[in-house]
C-alpha cells in the first residue's frame, strides 16, 4: 500500500481518489470545499499552504489550470513525484531543469487527450517507425442536442472557455504553424450519434515537438450550432464568462457522453482508435475516460517505479505498458475502446 495525495476533488478529482482507494492505497484529498468522497481522506485547505507540509507519496495534481502549474512548480522545487493533470497553458517541460536539480519526477497530461491520444500516437511510431499524419476528434457532450447551447463542461468550465481562446498550434508540412482558436470547422459524422461539429484546440502540446509527422491536429467536437452561438455572443460583445459557467453546468440529471478517435497514417496503414462512454451511476463519461487513464498511470508508476527516471515526462514518453494498463482498465470499467488497422494503398 501506497500514500497518494490528490490535490483537487472535482468531478476527475474525486474519481481518481476514489479509484486509488479502491486500488488498496492510502489516499489523501485536498480541496477548499468540503467533499465526501468513500475512502478517502478529504482535507479542506488552501492546497498551497499545504504542498510544503505534505508527507512522503505520490502527489496528483488535478486543480484547475489556472492554479496547477504555480502547484507543480513548487511540488518540483520540493523534489516531489508528480502526476500533473491541471492541463495549465505553460507545460511542465519548463520545470525540467529544476526537476534535476532537485530530484523530482512529473509525467503530465495524463487524461484522455491529451493523454491516451499520445499513447496511441506514441506506440504507432515505435511500432511502424515513421507517422505522415495525426488527425485526433474528442469531446465531451451531452447525449441529446438542446437546441441552446447543446453543451454542459465535465471539468473546469473556465478550462474549457480557454480551449475556445487559446491559439491552436499544429503541425503542416512539418513544421509548427499556429491557427486561430475554433478554426477549421467542419462537419463530422459520429457513429450512432450523427452529425456533429469539428474545429482545431490546441490539444497536440507535448506532441509538437516529440513525434516527427508531415501533420497533426487536434479538433474538439461539439453538437451543430453550439461555436456559432459562442462566435456570435463573442463578437457582438454580449458574452459573459460568468454566465457561460453557470449555463455550461453538469446537470446529472441529462445523460451525457465522451468521444474520441485518433487516426495514425503511416506509410501505408490506416490506424484508428476510438473511445466512447456514457458515465456509470454517478461518474460523469470525462471523470471516467479522464481518470481512468490517470489512475492506470499512477497505478502502474507505483508498482513499478523505476519505470521512470527522475525528470519531466510527457505521457508518449512512457513505455508501452502504460498504453496497455490504460486500455486494460478501460475495458475492465466499461469504457468502449477499439483499434483497427487498414491498409492505404
Amino acid at each position: 500500500m501506497a500514500t497518494v495525495h490528490c490535490l483537487g476533488c472535482g468531478l476527475v478529482g474525486a474519481y481518481v481518489a476514489r479509484m486509488l482507494s479502491e486500488a488498496g492505497h492510502e489516499v489523501h484529498a485536498y480541496d477548499l470545499t468540503e467533499r465526501d468522497i468513500t475512502g478517502v481522506k478529504v482535507h479542506v485547505v488552501d492546497v498551497f499552504t499545504q504542498i510544503k507540509a505534505l508527507p512522503d507519496g505520490l502527489v496528483i495534481n488535478m486543480l484547475p489550470g489556472d492554479l496547477g502549474h504555480q502547484a507543480t512548480r513548487e511540488l518540483v522545487h520540493h523534489g516531489r513525484q508528480v502526476v500533473d493533470l491541471s492541463f495549465a497553458e505553460q507545460t511542465p517541460d519548463v520545470l525540467q531543469d529544476s526537476a534535476l536539480e532537485h530530484g523530482a519526477t512529473v509525467v503530465w497530461d495524463v487524461g484522455i487527450a491529451p493523454g491516451f491520444s499520445n499513447l496511441v500516437v506514441a506506440e504507432a511510431l515505435r511500432e511502424r517507425g515513421k507517422i505522415h499524419d495525426v488527425q485526433i476528434r474528442v469531446g465531451g457532450n451531452p447525449t441529446k442536442p438542446d437546441g441552446i447551447w447543446s453543451y454542459m463542461a465535465p471539468f473546469s468550465p473556465y478550462d474549457v472557455i480557454a480551449e475556445y481562446t487559446r491559439p491552436a498550434r499544429i503541425i503542416s508540412e512539418g513544421i509548427t504553424v499556429v491557427r486561430p482558436a475554433l478554426d477549421q470547422r467542419h462537419s463530422i459524422s459520429v457513429e450512432g450519434r450523427g452529425e456533429m461539429e469539428a474545429f482545431l484546440s490546441d490539444g497536440l502540446r507535448s506532441l509538437l515537438w516529440t513525434v516527427p509527422a508531415q501533420s497533426m491536429a487536434e479538433y474538439t467536437v461539439r453538437w451543430p450550432g453550439h461555436i456559432q452561438r459562442y462566435i456570435d455572443m463573442r463578437d457582438e460583445g454580449t458574452l459573459n464568462p460568468e454566465r457561460l459557467v453557470e449555463s455550461w453546468a453538469l446537470d446529472p440529471a441529462k445523460g451525457e457522453f465522451t468521444w474520441m478517435e485518433v487516426l495514425v497514417t503511416t506509410n501505408n496503414e490506416l490506424i484508428q482508435w476510438k473511445v466512447e462512454d456514457e458515465g456509470q451511476g454517478r461518474d460523469s463519461s470525462m471523470a471516467r475516460t479522464t481518470g481512468l487513464v490517470t489512475t492506470a498511470v499512477a497505478l502502474q508508476w507505483l508498482e513499478n517505479p523505476e519505470l521512470i527516471p527522475v525528470g519531466v515526462h510527457a505521457p508518449e514518453e512512457l513505455p508501452s505498458v502504460f498504453l496497455q494498463r490504460a486500455t486494460a482498465m478501460f475495458r475492465e470499467h466499461g469504457v468502449h475502446v477499439q483499434m483497427t488497422s487498414s491498409r492505404t494503398d
